[in-house]
């Protein structure tokens, strides 16, 4: 009897350290960010790889790991200095201990002998020449002095290199607040990818429709569509947003197609109607604006300064990222697209042979995409990479993969909705099958020419 009351004490006993050295719990977490309707408030729970250190991303409305805080580095020892200068026999080889403002970059100055902090200012060695007595006032008689004349000034110019950028995402600890030099393809239009913490050409980005249009889909993958000059042409289409283009071009001889530019959108969502366009210009000039913007058909002028912003409602607004030919629109919960106007220079047309005369710069838009509602049905030239069950029909492994299909794309006028694949329906704001794009919360890191791309939720 005994034995049998010892035996169930042990299994308890070993119930007990069993139960308290089991796995933590998974801690609960929530997005706080309102911007995302869909996931506000919602309930995540960290995986089982970080249980007690996750955070919630409102954008993928998924928990994200988060390596814990690195520790502070230890306090290093002050530099020790000594005076080298036999000149002066009472410092001589004195060794000194830079201050605390300055602890590793402190020299010994023999003179005073004591440890000085930058910016250094040693005094006058006997061999410097006299300082020149103050001239004699001049008499009545004697003619002004002359000064000896100026340096001729230089005009002040702004640092060599590119735009600074930094990642913004506190997401990515290791990453956050870096700044990057954007690269010499694009030196005022980059972002930091915070997924491989590097500066990314905007066209280079998942979503870009930019040049000769060059489109990156949602897979990553480059692929050009020319279209026709002087047409329009539907690039998304979905139950609650309808975004088409005009384009257009110049025709050469040698060639069975069009050169081909985005110069307008017209976008709808939900009921309203906004238009955005590049204005004809020969001679171009970087400091002039050449934005056209309509909303609901009333014309829209926005201050030319950064940062200007128009807000027609709370959840619409446009914002200029440049003081000029730059704007960031963004719909909350639909769509954000960043816009600009850029023209084709000498040097672009003498290399693709354009053909591009005084006359016309051909001045368009370069464009970037991002959504957060599009669903699994969703079409268009760029829209279809965004679909559920979307499978490339270009043939890539070749230096220019041109995707077909004018005519299913074709529309009628920039904001018709009678292209073949048309999805959208008038004045909606849910999806058609009620179901999240697969593509919708993808985070992508490009490599050169949107080739090469890591797609990661």
């Amino acid at each position: 009897m005994a034995r049998t009351g010892f035996l169930l004490v042990a299994n308890v006993l070993l119930l007990v350290v069993l139960a308290e050295g089991g796995p933590p719990k998974p801690m609960k977490v929530k997005c706080q960010d309102r911007k995302f309707p869909n996931c506000y408030h919602k309930d995540l729970f960290c995986p089982n790889n970080c249980p007690r250190t996750c955070v919630a991303d409102c954008e993928s409305c998924q928990p994200i790991c988060v390596p814990p805080p690195l520790p502070p580095p230890k306090p290093r020892s002050p530099k020790k200095v000594k005076c080298q200068d036999k000149k002066f026999p009472n410092c001589y080889h004195e060794s000194f201990a830079c201050p605390a403002n300055c602890p590793r970059t402190c020299i010994a100055d023999c003179d005073s002998c004591q440890p000085l902090c930058p910016p250094f200012f040693p005094p006058l060695s006997p061999n410097s020449p006299p300082s020149l007595s103050p001239p004699l006032p001049p008499t009545p008689n004697s003619p002004p002095p002359i000064s000896p004349p100026l340096p001729p000034s230089t005009p002040n110019s702004s640092p060599p290199g590119g735009k600074r950028v930094s990642c913004k995402n506190k997401l990515y600890p290791q990453c956050y607040r870096q700044e990057y030099q954007c690269p010499s393809d694009c030196p005022d239009t980059c972002e930091v990818d915070c997924v491989t913490c590097s500066p990314i050409c905007n066209c280079n980005r998942p979503g870009a429709v930019c040049q000769d249009p060059r489109f990156i889909g949602a897979d990553g993958l480059t692929f050009y569509f020319h279209g026709k000059k002087d047409e329009d042409f539907c690039l998304v289409t979905d139950s609650n947003l309808h975004i088409n283009a005009h384009f257009i071009g110049r025709r050469n001889e040698n060639m069975k197609r069009d050169f081909t530019w985005v110069k307008s959108l017209g976008i709808l969502f939900n009921n309203h109607k906004l238009f955005i366009s590049a204005k004809k210009t020969s001679t171009w000039n970087d400091a002039l604006d050449r934005l056209e913007l309509a909303f609901d058909g009333q014309s829209i002028m926005i201050p030319a300064r950064e940062g200007a912003k128009w807000e027609p409602i709370s959840s619409i607004s446009i914002t200029r990222n440049r003081d000029t030919n730059s704007v960031v629109i963004q719909v909350e919960g639909n769509f954000q697209i960043k816009a600009r106007v850029v023209p084709i220079t000498e040097k672009d047309s003498r290399i693709h042979n354009y053909g591009i005369t005084e006359e016309n710069s051909f001045a368009h838009l370069d464009l970037s995409f991002k959504f957060y509602s599009l669903s699994g049905k969703v079409n268009g030239v760029l829209g279809q990479t965004y679909g559920s069950n979307y499978v490339s029909r270009v043939k890539m492994g070749i230096e220019m993969p041109v995707l077909g299909g004018e005519k299913e794309f074709s529309s009628s006028g920039i904001f018709s909705t009678d292209c073949a694949v048309s999805r959208f329906i008038s004045g909606t704001n849910t999806q058609i099958d009620g179901s999240k794009d697969d593509y919708a919360d993808l985070k992508c890191a490009s490599g050169l020419d949107g080739k090469g791309v890591v797609c990661k939720r």
